[in-house]
């Protein structure tokens, strides 16, 4: 008989049973459908048992974080919209800064978002859609990588060395044919993103996709947050993008005057 990697006893083995928990709510968390994931898929995706599977949802499911549908499947639960309204609600760039959002997607008509640093990811906060029927897909809480984002690539560009190392490091796999993929060439765009004041994200993150973005400061100095406007490329032409750069521009300047930003 097999036995089950988390029935050795101790503290060691709490911790990976935490992890192995941790890891079903992370994989549930890439249900965009709604439909949830079935026992076989979830074993399948985390390269764990199936009676491991089982008893670890259980206390999850009694909690609420994870619910299991009619079809047998299971998702993620309304205690995590619970915590994450709590997050938010504690976050001054979320709940402070939603008019300077709302302003950018009315003066450009696209989509508006906000996000936050978690090298070598970014993570989405706030988002205003925009009014046109064809937009770019996003969810708050959705991690992209840094380096080939207009947004990540911003903050990068005004993050210390050893930062830029762990993207790096990460690896820069290519996401569509355009995206940057050697650590000289992101060195590159990032020097030029310094020089210009703000990043463009040239169909490099997703086909059919431009984005431009610029870093919000605090008072610290440092850039751990930006905003962004994204669109397809028929809206979003190269040729525009030098008359919606302002605009991001400066609501990026609005949002870290009012967080105390000294430049």
């Amino acid at each position: 008989m097999t036995k089950d990697p988390d029935q050795a006893a101790g503290p060691r083995n709490n911790s990976a049973s935490l992890r192995r928990a941790l890891s079903i709510l992370l994989q549930l968390g890439h249900d965009t459908g709604g439909g949830g994931f079935s026992l076989a898929e979830l074993s399948t995706e985390l390269s764990m048992n199936k009676s491991t599977l089982l008893r670890l949802l259980q206390p999850l499911i009694e909690a609420r974080f994870v619910e299991q549908l009619p079809s047998g499947h299971y998702r993620l639960g309304w205690r995590n919209a619970q915590l994450g309204q709590v997050y938010l609600a504690g976050v001054d760039l979320h709940r402070n800064m939603r008019d300077v959002l709302q302003k950018l997607a009315t003066q450009t008509n696209e989509t508006a978002h906000l996000v936050i640093a978690d090298f070598p990811s970014i993570v989405y906060v706030d988002k205003v859609d925009s009014p046109h029927p064809v937009r770019m897909f996003s969810r708050i809480g959705n991690q992209q990588p840094a380096y080939s984002t207009s947004l990540g690539k911003a903050m990068l560009a005004h993050a210390p060395n050893e930062t830029v190392e762990l993207v790096i490091a990460n690896g820069m796999p290519a996401r569509t044919p355009q995206t940057i993929t050697t650590a000289e060439g992101l060195r590159g765009e990032l020097a030029v993103i310094r020089e210009r004041g703000y990043a463009i994200d040239d169909i490099e993150n997703e086909e059919g996709i431009r984005c431009v973005a610029a870093p919000i400061f605090d008072q610290s100095g440092a850039s751990l947050s930006g905003i962004s406007i994204s669109g397809p490329v028929e809206r979003v032409t190269r040729e525009k993008v030098p008359e919606f750069a302002p605009f991001v521009v400066a609501a990026a300047n609005e949002i870290s005057r009012r967080l105390g930003a000294r430049r």
